[in-house]
């Protein structure tokens, strides 16, 4: 009878061996590149079992962009078109870093979107010869969460933070010593049995993305040692990122062409690389071997995008404003509803471009629209009056 037993019931390591493996976290990825499987990470060196994050979420981009992204995004600071005065100091704190084989200080890029926030956070993982692990502020909503993180990175790791102004308060706390002396504090168990557990992480580098920098502690950002600041792009420098953009997409365009695109891009790598794209599906469509500054200027007008780069939201802002508030002043709230937008939709995406290329003015009584709002749309200049 206890021969019989012991036939049907099997080892206890046989079963341990037998049984199927469990969901891992994903894979660090190295250089931008997604992970291409799931698979469980290599036990330490001292044997102890491998800590499990529990999140780390991707770039917050659609597949497309993802997809783009990944071709397109340079690789190395050699690579990176634009932002010189950056570039250049990025290199000499990397190179001293690397030859006093420590992690870079902790980086905080701030800017409006799509002027290569993520692309500069990948390259310093790249030239550093480190893992970089990308998350966001609002995917992580908990401090266990972070936690997680911070001690599944490796010595020199780079971990990526966007929209790092959106962490939480509690968030914001563990990641102090963690920055600071590269510890973090936490507690476990409840009531008389509390207590307090020091774990010290492993050296790295954080690299926080920020498109308003002024929503940040002043305890965050003291804690960073280098800052850098993007700004919108020149029409050279654009014209010169879209050539290598169609250049990798194996596709023809001469520098009119590209210099037309540049104009209408606000600014901004990002929607030049998808204007690039819109232009290359109309020359493919229409059977086009080489695009012109005609047919690029053909395209763009066809998607509602005009000779200053002005979308269809950008002219109804202005028209607004010109129009039924007779060129202002009138707040963002106020325009916000009148257009049946989100006011961070306005402060965020239209408002930022149109200050800088002049079409706007801000004052302490709202927004007026200025002489070169008035030429775009052929209207006479009203001067308005200021109280302040």
């Amino acid at each position: 009878m206890k021969n019989q037993m012991n036939q049907r019931t099997p080892d206890r390591q046989a079963l341990i061996k037998g049984s199927p493996e469990r969901t891992a976290h994903p894979k660090h990825f190295k250089d931008g590149a997604s992970p291409k499987g799931v698979a469980l990470p290599a036990p330490s060196k001292d044997g102890a079992n491998p800590k499990r994050v529990p999140i780390v979420s991707e770039i917050r981009e659609s597949e497309d962009d993802v997809v783009l992204n990944i071709s397109l995004r340079p690789k190395r600071l050699s690579e990176f078109v634009g932002h010189k005065e950056i570039v250049d100091n990025l290199k000499i704190s990397i190179q001293a870093a690397k030859q006093r084989k420590e992690p870079l200080e902790h980086v905080l890029l701030s800017g409006p979107p799509g002027l290569g926030k993520t692309s500069l956070s990948h390259i310093i993982a790249h030239e550093m010869g480190s893992k970089i692990t990308a998350t966001s502020g609002p995917a992580i909503a908990k401090a266990g969460d972070l936690i997680g993180i911070l001690t599944n990175l490796e010595n020199g790791d780079v971990l990526f933070i966007d929209e790092i102004h959106r962490l939480s308060k509690v968030v914001e706390e563990f990641l102090y010593p963690a920055m600071e002396n590269f510890q973090i504090d936490f507690v476990i168990d409840k009531g008389q049995f509390a207590r307090t557990v020091k774990f010290t992480l492993k050296p790295f580098t954080l690299v926080g993305a920020t498109t308003r920098s002024g929503l940040l502690s002043s305890p965050l950002r003291s804690r960073f040692g280098i800052f850098q600041n993007l700004d919108f792009y020149k029409i050279e420098d654009l014209s010169r990122i879209i050539s290598n953009s169609a250049k990798a997409l194996a596709f023809d365009i001469d520098n009119a062409a590209a210099e037309e695109i540049a104009r209408r891009s606000r600014g901004t790598p990002r929607i030049a690389n998808r204007l690039l794209r819109r232009v290359r599906d109309y020359a493919q469509v229409l059977k086009i071997m080489s695009v012109d500054a005609a047919t690029a200027s053909k395209t763009l007008n066809d998607l509602g995008i005009d000779a200053a780069g002005l979308d269809e939201l950008d002219r109804k802002v202005l028209k607004l404003v010109l129009g039924t508030y007779g060129g202002g002043p009138v707040g963002i709230e106020s325009l916000a509803a009148s257009l049946n937008e989100e006011v961070d939709t306005i402060a965020d995406t239209v408002e930022p471009y149109l200050l800088k290329a002049g079409y706007l003015k801000r004052t302490s009584r709202g927004r007026l629209a200025t002489h070169l709002a008035y030429d775009h749309f052929g209207i006479k200049y009203k001067k308005q009056e200021e109280m302040f």
